[in-house]
């Protein structure tokens, strides 16, 4: 069978996608789903996205990690599914989709996607961290000499022998100025460290306004694979209006037989 797909990329954390309105795509294939992402013998990816129709929105996002196993919310994928939508002439300017987390809405305005995130309604302050969940759960620590700091044998430390199997993403973080932090993220799934990871800046901005590191309710945040912003409205119980945004582009595209 052949397989058409598309490669898209957001500040370097990449996905291979699949327009699966048609619904041909074996979704239960953990192994087919490794072997694509994998950067060796596959296609190579952070993970696969499956576009697919929904009743109730322009269409749903279906989110696999790296292993091949279904993931949480990704923000930075769904901003690349959301470039690929409009690219299909699904969508215009203004979007609403279905993820794993419920519906979201994006707009786009050349390269850059604006993707709202869930409403966090909770920050757990741990001895030298915080833990919340963007739409999947993020560990994030303070650190000083990221650019040195071994982001993966820490994280993969964190991630098991903090948080068990089931695991969390692992966000480590320096300040370089008021409202601007540079982030390096141990991704689960992935098991590795990630260039960028949407629902971990997504945190990172949360995390360190809620700590009074910064007062902005626009945050800045630098990764390996380029910058994104996070704006926000500050209530009560937590963060509302959260909206993630950075560049989404389109590598390449192809055709794989199987």
């Amino acid at each position: 069978m052949d397989l058409h797909f598309h490669k898209y990329q957001g500040t370097g954390n990449d996905f291979v996608i699949i327009d699966n309105r048609q619904s041909h795509f074996p979704k239960n294939d953990t192994n087919l789903i490794a072997r694509l992402c994998d950067r060796r013998f596959g296609i190579g990816a952070d993970g696969l996205l499956l576009l697919e129709d929904d009743n109730s929105a322009d269409f749903t996002m279906i989110y696999y990690n790296a292993d091949g196993n279904l993931g949480t919310m990704c923000g930075n994928g769904g901003r690349c599914l959301v470039s690929f939508a409009h690219s299909l002439g699904i969508v215009k300017d203004k979007t609403h989709f279905m993820a794993s987390d419920g519906l979201h809405e994006a707009t786009i305005t050349g390269d850059q996607v604006s993707l709202k995130m869930t409403d966090v309604d909770k920050i757990n302050k741990k001895r030298n961290a915080f833990f919340l969940n963007t739409g999947s759960p993020h560990h994030v620590q303070v650190v000083k000499d990221l650019t040195n700091f071994d982001v993966v044998k820490e994280g993969r430390r964190l991630r098991f022998g903090v948080y068990g199997e089931k695991g969390s993403n692992i966000n480590f973080v320096e300040q370089l100025s008021e409202n601007t932090f540079m982030v390096r993220t141990y991704e689960r799934g992935v098991e590795d460290e990630t260039f960028s990871c949407g629902t971990g800046v997504t945190a990172v901005a949360l995390a360190m306004y809620y700590a009074e590191k910064t007062s902005s309710t626009e945050v800045h945040v630098r990764t390996k694979g380029g910058d994104l912003s996070v704006r926000f409205t500050a209530v009560q119980k937590g963060f509302k209006e959260v909206v993630l945004q950075g560049p989404a582009s389109f590598v390449y595209k192809g055709t794989l037989q199987w």
